[in-house]
Parts: C-alpha cells; structure tokens; sequence
C-alpha cells in the first residue's frame, strides 16, 4: 500500500475523532461541519480502496492474503460513512462520540491494512 496514503488517512481520521470528541465534551451533536470532515475522510479512504484493488489487479498480493485484505479495505470504507449515518439517528452528545469512536476504529484500521500489506 501507499504508505503516504495510509499515514494521511490515520491522520485525518484521528482529527475527526479528536474534533468529534470535543464536539461531545461541549455536550453537541455532529453538525453539518463533522459531516464534511466525514465526507473528507472518506474521499481518503475511497482512494486507498481503489488504489489497493488497483495493486491487486496488477498481480501484486499483501503478505497475509488478498481475501482479508479485501475485507479490511471495504471495512475501512465503510466505517466512517456507518458512523456517520448512527449520529443522525442519535441526535445529542453520543452521535458526536460515534464518530470519534469511528474515527479511531478507522485509524485502527489503517494500521492493520498496512501490517497485512506487508509494511
């Protein structure tokens, strides 16, 4: 995987948390500024999927095996959007910890497709 990509997906991903989880301390829930930052996000993790079925299109195969490694990148995909969508059913202080919650998992996440790649 693209290193670069995975660092600056980790990052963005730990800003939304840390963002979120203010949002959460001052006792708001997610606005429509935290669903651009989702949205930013995961244009990231949009790219890294792409980028990763790319690389597995052209023969190249992750260390652990492409079944778990495909699973991971929809997952990571996912995983904000799903947040995402749970803070607008909860409409207070615990959507914004969803998506911070989110947002860490995501940074989890990225670490471990890097470690499956091969990194």
């Amino acid at each position: 995987m693209l290193v670069a990509l995975t660092v600056a997906t980790s990052v963005a991903a730990l800003a939304l948390a840390a963002w979120c989880g203010f949002a959460a301390y001052r006792d708001q829930p997610t606005k429509d500024w935290h669903f651009i930052g989702m949205g930013v996000v995961t244009l990231l993790t949009l790219v890294q999927l792409i980028v990763g079925i790319v690389r597995l299109a052209r023969g190249e195969d992750p260390e652990q095996g492409t079944t778990i490694f495909v699973a991971y990148l929809i997952g990571s995909f996912a995983c904000v959007p799903a947040a995402g969508f749970m803070s607008l059913a909860e409409r207070t202080r615990w959507g914004s910890v969803t998506v911070a919650a989110g947002g860490v998992v995501l940074a989890v996440l990225e670490v471990r497709l890097h470690d499956i790649w091969g990194g």
